[in-house]
């Protein structure tokens, strides 16, 4: 059974779940001392090839994804991911035609319709075998935490949305007590830069996220749709780290939004589900739509019920982001 992210990770206010966060801290710091003793033993591998790994320090919801597209689609590279979700260990290199996100999990199987992907569990041997099968450059999705490869380049991506009491890194606890991965200073010690992504509808970055992130360089990227939202009124649906973001999404690029549905990240849409999708969208006679990510995850007849929304990260500072592949 998944659970939903709790939005109270995102509240810097104490008093928010005091008693919850009490209880959980004593595992918290359990993760944090076996991360960083996994991270100080290891010896990573070298796959030939540059890798670079866009990661983030909490535990999910950042908005990784459509960075890894964007950087992934600039440098002609090659994506690397574990796979979650999916069945199969790897390496394998995920062919859409074949390859269901049963098999290869929903992020793999969505990046494979524009980019070459492979899944491995073991990220040295999926390394390998990318660059033995031809890849130039490696984008490793996630990993940050992993120490297994050597990174050429290490990337962190933020959630820029500190609206309504939201911070993206709460209160700064470890997972079950907070969002984190492991504490913040620890995270950024190891990156060579910052990713702020914004939503379409914030003017500027939180100067204090900025502060807080000030230690290396930052890039500004904004979650941008890749087109218009459906016209009419649609139901909007996401099974995705903060689906409450999709949701934004869609108002803020002025989509007729009559209702909202969110689930847990990867989903996967039962029938009770989609049965309980049908109705609300019959009741408002609007047509469904949902995340790419999401709409992989659907079972295939259900595909032309739903309206895919894709989205993409666009850098502010494209010239500053050459200038960090570069160095490549």
């Amino acid at each position: 059974m998944k659970l939903a992210t709790p939005r109270w990770w995102y509240s810097r206010d104490r008093r928010v779940m005091p008693m919850t966060r009490g209880l959980l801290t004593p595992l918290s710091w359990v993760w944090t001392g076996v991360t960083a003793r996994r991270i100080a033993r290891a010896r990573p591998a070298d796959a030939g090839v540059p890798v670079i790994c866009v990661g983030n320090v909490t535990m999910g919801g950042a908005g990784k994804t459509p960075v890894v597209r964007e950087i992934a689609r600039r440098l002609d590279a090659h994506v690397l991911t574990r796979g979650y979700g999916g069945r199969e260990a790897g390496p394998l290199r995920v062919d859409p035609t074949r390859h269901d996100a049963d098999d290869v999990g929903d992020e793999p199987l969505m990046l494979a319709t524009d980019l070459p992907v492979w899944v491995s569990r073991d990220r040295a041997a999926g390394a390998r075998a990318a660059a033995e099968a031809g890849a130039r450059v490696i984008v490793m999705d996630d990993g940050h935490q992993n120490p297994s490869v050597r990174k050429a380049l290490s990337l962190v991506v933020v959630d820029g949305e500190t609206r309504n009491g939201e911070w993206p890194f709460g209160d700064g606890r470890v997972f079950p007590a907070g969002p984190m991965r492991e504490p913040l200073e620890a995270g950024l010690a190891r990156a060579d830069a910052s990713v702020v992504l914004l939503p379409a509808d914030l003017e500027a970055p939180d100067p204090e996220l900025l502060a807080a992130l000030a230690r290396r360089p930052v890039l500004i990227a904004r979650l941008v749709s890749a087109g218009p939202p459906p016209p009419g009124p649609v139901v909007g649906f996401a099974g995705i780290g903060k689906p409450w973001k999709f949701e934004r999404a869609l108002k803020a690029a002025g989509a007729e939004l009559a209702d909202f549905a969110p689930f847990p990240d990867h989903f996967a849409y039962d029938p009770a589900a989609l049965k309980l999708l049908d109705e609300r969208a019959a009741q408002f006679g609007a047509r469904l739509v949902t995340t790419e990510k999401d709409w992989v995850r659907l079972p295939s007849d259900w595909r032309a019920k739903v309206t895919p929304w894709p989205v993409r990260a666009a850098f502010e500072d494209e010239a500053g982001l050459d200038r960090l592949l570069s160095a490549l």
